[in-house]
């Protein structure tokens, strides 16, 4: 009888999102989720394959998991549904999902054994009466999550943000990328869903909820490509964001990665309308080339780009613009990577992801040229961070003297979480504690503070009264 079991995670916050599902989905058989240190039965690995290096990572954590011989292993997530061949030899324990609609059945055929029904309790609290409005509800013959899939989460457990997935799937095609191989259904959640997934988990305690997806621009269409759209512009996204934020005692709501072109006037008229929408988008730039853009695929120009950057500085107060940079893509000349750091430059990023091009096998971009070395790569994604350090400790100095909110993630050694516009903050202060009246914070505690001190990685500041 399999009583506990371990969820080994890796890659974006869908693949987070689902590891709380499954956990949500045992617990709700009555199996206890322990460390993977404590010996569990049962042991899920959710893969992630976007890179080589995530590739390598999870056959390393599949690896371990049959090593230390449990009951039963499950190796999920994208990598068996791209190339089992990169995945160690499965033991006769091992059960390789390589089509992620047949998780749940394997989950169930695991654990059926010790309960014939999910925990009462538990599916009672995942169906608020919350009901879509007729004027803007979105159908599809593609709904994320059909009846025999896995539940919406109530909780997102030892995290204070809780992400949210309201969208599956990409089509889009760019030619490094290999998740519309992994990932091909596009597929959204319905309104009602989502507002009462979101309303489940400020009931738990969550002051902060992530909306995020495969495409999240994508929402509410059955294709990424926006050339398919009716109306070649985003309707849904807006309209159920104005929904999400009327949720009652919803401190906080953030997007995930966002295309250029999914920021458009009416996303920001609800940005701008809704003070517990952070003033924080992440837009995937990749290259600020043109000519890299092309050989990327990418829907978009440097131009657009700073098109939409100005459009989002108009509507906000100093909004935290962060993006994902890929450098060292085949054919990227010294001319192209200089238009990326000028285009960083200019649009002040607060923080920027920094990848070296690693090329996937299937995708077009693996067969381009030419390639760059090993070397010139590790060279430009340094200057790279380099300028990101510098462009992050900017952005932060012009709010020194300022106050701010931040949501407590850590307790050690100082209290720390995120402001609003999602730079860390540490409380530092000798008096701190004469502040809060001897109380101390825990994570997830909304704390209201002076900040005082730009430091290298956050801004040090005080506890206001």
């Amino acid at each position: 009888m399999l009583t506990s079991f371990a969820i080994l995670t890796l890659g974006c916050k869908v693949n987070q999102y689902e590891s709380q599902q499954i956990r949500q989905f045992l617990e709700s058989y009555g199996l206890r989720q322990v460390d993977p240190s404590q010996q569990p039965q049962l042991v899920i690995v959710n893969t992630c394959c976007v890179t080589h290096t995530a590739s390598a990572k999870s056959r390393h954590f599949s690896h371990l998991a049959q090593k230390h011989h449990p009951e039963a292993v499950v190796i999920c997530g994208c990598l068996p549904a791209v190339q089992t061949d990169e995945l160690p030899a499965a033991g006769e324990n091992v059960r390789v999902v390589k089509d992620r609609r047949d998780l749940t059945a394997t989950l169930r055929s695991l654990v059926t054994d010790q309960a014939t029904t999910p925990d009462a309790q538990c599916s009672k609290c995942l169906n608020p009466s919350i009901r879509a409005q007729s004027d803007d509800k979105v159908k599809s013959k593609n709904d994320l999550q059909p009846p025999d899939d896995l539940p919406s989460l109530s909780r997102f457990q030892d995290q204070t943000r809780a992400f949210l997935k309201i969208q599956d799937g990409c089509d889009a095609s760019c030619s490094y990328c290999i998740i519309p191989t992994a990932r091909p259904a596009v597929r959204f959640k319905m309104a009602a869903e989502i507002l009462a997934e979101a309303t489940a988990l400020v009931g738990t305690g969550h002051k902060e909820i992530v909306l995020t997806g495969v495409h999240l621009g994508a929402y509410g269409y059955e294709t990424a490509r926006r050339r398919n759209w009716p109306d070649k512009e985003n309707v849904h996204l807006p309209a159920l964001l104005d929904r999400v934020a009327q949720i009652p005692n919803l401190a906080r709501i953030r997007l995930s990665s966002l295309d250029p072109a999914d920021v458009t006037p009416r996303l920001m008229d609800v940005f701008a309308g809704h003070p517990n929408i952070m003033p924080h988008l992440h837009l995937s730039l990749q290259s600020g080339s043109d000519n890299i853009l092309r050989r990327m695929a990418r829907p978009y120009t440097a131009d657009d780009f700073r098109q939409k950057v100005a459009l989002i500085q108009a509507r906000l107060d100093r909004p935290a613009i962060t993006t994902d940079i890929i450098v060292g893509f085949p054919g990227e000349t010294d001319a192209d990577f200089d238009q990326t750091v000028a285009l960083a430059k200019e649009v002040a990023f607060a923080k920027m992801h920094v990848f070296a091009f690693s090329a996937r096998q299937g995708t077009p971009a693996a067969g381009m040229q030419p390639k760059l070395s090993t070397e010139l790569k590790k060279a430009r994604s340094q200057i790279l961070r380099a300028l990101d350090q510098t462009l992050q400790t900017q952005f932060r100095a012009q709010f020194v003297g300022e106050t701010a909110q931040v949501l407590i993630e850590t307790t050690t050694p100082h209290p720390a979480g995120r402001a609003e516009r999602y730079f860390m903050v540490e409380i530092v202060d000798g008096s701190y504690q004469s502040h809060v009246s001897h109380r101390s914070h825990s994570p997830n505690d909304l704390v209201g503070v002076t900040l005082e001190e730009n430091a290298r990685d956050a801004i040090l500041a005080t506890a206001l009264p």
